[in-house]
């Protein structure tokens, strides 16, 4: 089963390819000389505040003041 991996070569050019696991260098495809697998970071984005999901902060104040807003409406 193939996987996609991140390969850097001595030159500094990282590509993605789609492999077996047991991979572990494969031709640059940018300048053909041997590039060996490396760990990739996860790319993932977090509000630097509350640690949640970029948005996630917003959505839960904008439904908050829904619910105020409701409430308030059924107390009056």
């Amino acid at each position: 089963m193939a996987l996609l991996f991140d390969f850097k070569c001595e030159d500094g050019h990282v590509n993605e390819r789609l492999v077996k696991s047991g991979v572990t260098h494969t031709p640059c495809l940018d300048c053909n000389k041997m590039a060996e697998k490396i760990i990739s970071p996860v790319r993932s984005a977090l509000d630097p505040i509350s640690g949640d999901f970029l948005g996630a902060t917003e959505k839960w104040a904008k439904n908050r003041q829904q619910k105020i807003l409701q409430e308030r409406k059924a107390n009056s």
